[in-house]
């Protein structure tokens, strides 16, 4: 079975068509592609053998690295980075892999070489010296140079394969070979002699770099060099766009493995070559459950009483003037307060002048700058390139090491850049942000920031990656503006439905209820006069209600004595009823007894002469 058959199977076992539909959006692109490397390189099915660069983003772009054993091609124009992602293969090779490189030179002097790569961090003269790399600097002029009968490059092969006996090499760069076209004018035999020269280095077994210039038109070098490096070609490429430049690479060709096809940004930077991440495309990070606070009470009680998850994204997005920057900086002034560290990146305003700003409103940025727990980075978004700022970012965050990182404003930062490359760049200083748990706050300008209008994403429409957007708007009424808060999304968490006017003082910040007057939201003045209108209603329906309480108790008293008059009427009357029956009672006693007595003395008595005589 052929390399390109194996390659086809370990892709088809996956069930992932390499096909991409052509309205495919560059982040779907490269998902799929990244899907399609990662569960190809997971087969437990034998894969082409390679050799690790140790070039951030470009083992992963490869699936694992270039071809072992076989040349690769890296074209680009000058200025590309061709010479430097050459270095970094033999240096990473040399002191991280174990392997040995040689670098055999046709335009540059090894000292030159050295010198030029030493800003990078890398000592190429002390590697020479401990035998990890061998340097050799091949010089061709072609008015040095007469041609006679035939002639071949053994020479070169004695010269090479001594550099590469001398160290052990394991890895070979040739920069530039083009430069033996330009020596030398018989390109027949010279291209017969490149033929021989790559299937020599291929029998040894030796991983190769060959440089060339980008061609004209569709070509991928000036003299063909990829007809006979056929199994790894790599084109770099440098742009300008905008008044600044980018460099971008793409795999062109890469026989007998599945491998990412589209460009990808590049950076030269102080820590050497490196290929904006791709890694992230997984979603493979930790999340945590862990809360912090906002550093504003009344919004922590807004997100379920305890803040934002750790790790997360927050968007905090608004119109100018309605306090993004500041409840960033509040934000960054509460983590430094729990000792952790904070990095700010600002876009708009110096650091000075941040810290002036924020003490009108009660934070006190600098005495956290002064104890190490806070870097503000303040720059121009036109300072440079998209790409750069992100790998400004990164060195920035590794370096720091911060647990908060606050951005202001991302939309001015990628505002003046193609939205089809801003997102994945974007998307993927999020996705390190997340793969480092820390936690960032984004600070993004709307178009649009009334209280009747629809909630409106920022200009790069990147909430959709974000876990909490926070939205600030200004509202006008009365003739005056004030600010309003909400909770337009929060993932995991209960969150308030509420919105709350957003205060800032000399004490601070603050979140106030609102008032719904009719079908308008109330704050500000109008919001204080329904308040006072409130209190003064309170007032005197307190009052009100104290007057028919007295009115009730005095009608109560009343009833009372009118109650207790009947009572004292009713017991007279009871009195009266009392002694009218004692009166009759003793005159029908009376009456008894006198009856009594008349009848005891009318009594009959028997006389002497027997008839009866009556009492007198």
């Amino acid at each position: 079975m052929t390399e390109f058959q194996t390659s086809r199977t370990i892709v088809g076992s996956t069930g992932i068509s390499p096909r991409i539909a052509k309205d495919a959006t560059p982040v779907q692109r490269a998902r799929s592609i990244k899907g399609t490397m990662t569960k190809t390189m997971t087969e437990s099915l034998p894969t082409l053998p390679k050799v690790r660069t140790g070039i951030e983003g470009l083992d992963e772009i490869t699936g694992g690295g270039l071809p072992a054993g076989r040349p690769t091609l890296v074209a680009g124009n000058a200025g590309s980075g061709k010479t430097m992602l050459a270095v970094e293969f033999l240096v990473r090779g040399a002191t991280q892999f174990g392997e040995p490189g040689v670098f055999m030179m046709f335009e540059e002097s090894a000292a030159e070489l050295a010198a030029n790569v030493r800003s990078l961090g890398f000592d190429l003269e002390e590697l020479a010296a401990q035998k990890k790399i061998a340097l050799d600097y091949v010089h061709i002029e072609r008015n040095e140079i007469e041609e006679t009968g035939e002639y071949d490059l053994e020479g070169l092969f004695i010269r090479l394969g001594h550099a590469i006996d001398s160290i052990g090499a394991k890895r070979v760069v040739l920069d530039t070979l083009e430069a033996l076209f330009a020596g030398l004018s018989n390109h027949g035999i010279l291209r017969s002699e490149l033929r021989r020269l790559f299937r020599w280095m291929k029998d040894r077994g030796l991983t190769a770099i060959i440089t060339g210039e980008k061609g004209e038109g569709n070509a991928v070098t000036r003299y063909g060099l990829e007809e006979y490096v056929a199994d790894c070609v790599i084109v770099l490429d440098q742009r300008i766009q905008d008044q600044l430049s980018t460099r971008r690479l793409r795999v062109l060709k890469y026989r007998g493995t599945a491998h990412g096809m589209n460009e990808y940004p590049f950076l030269i930077g102080a820590h050497g070559f490196s290929v904006l991440p791709i890694t992230s495309l997984l979603l493979d990070h930790q999340v945590s459950t862990q809360r912090i606070p906002t550093g504003v009470a009344r919004l922590d009680e807004m997100l379920g009483g305890l803040g934002y998850f750790r790790g997360s994204s927050v968007l905090v997005s608004g119109s100018p003037g309605t306090g993004k920057t500041s409840l960033a900086a509040k934000f960054i002034e509460t983590a430094c307060q729990r000792g952790e560290r904070a990095l700010f990146f600002a876009y708009e305003e110096s650091s000075a002048q941040i810290v002036r700003n924020m003490l009108s409103v009660g934070i006190d940025l600098e005495r956290w700058i002064k104890k190490g727990l806070l870097q503000i980075h303040s720059s121009r978004p036109t300072l440079q390139g998209h790409e750069q700022h992100l790998v400004t970012m990164h060195d920035a965050v590794r370096a720091f090491r911060p647990t908060v990182v606050a951005v202001d404003p991302v939309t001015n930062l990628f505002l003046a850049h193609n939205d089809a490359e801003v997102k994945p760049t974007l998307m993927r200083l999020i996705d390190f942000l997340k793969k480092e748990q820390i936690t960032a706050l984004f600070v993004g300008l709307t178009t649009s920031g009334d209280a009747t209008s629809a909630p409106d994403d920022s200009q790069l429409g990147v909430s959709s990656l974000m876990d909490t957007w926070l939205l600030l708007r200004n509202v006008e009424f009365n003739g005056e503006r004030n600010r309003t808060i909400f909770v337009h999304k929060s993932r995991g968490m209960a969150h308030s439905n509420q919105v709350r006017e957003f205060v800032l003082g000399d004490q601070g910040i603050d979140l106030v209820d609102v008032y719904l007057g009719g079908d308008r939201v109330l704050t500000g003045s109008a919001r204080v006069t329904q308040e006072a209108q409130e209190r003064a209603a309170a007032t005197l329906r307190g009052q009100d209600h104290e007057r028919k309480l007295r009115q009730l108790a005095s009608k109560r008293k009343a009833i009372e004595a009118q109650i207790a008059a009947l009572q004292a009427e009713a017991e007279a009357e009871t009195e009266e009823v009392h002694f009218a029956i004692a009166q009759e009672t003793l005159q029908v006693t009376a009456t008894h007894l006198d009856a009594a007595a008349m009848s005891q003395q009318r009594r009959v008595t028997t006389g002497t002469n027997g008839e009866a005589k009556e009492n007198p």
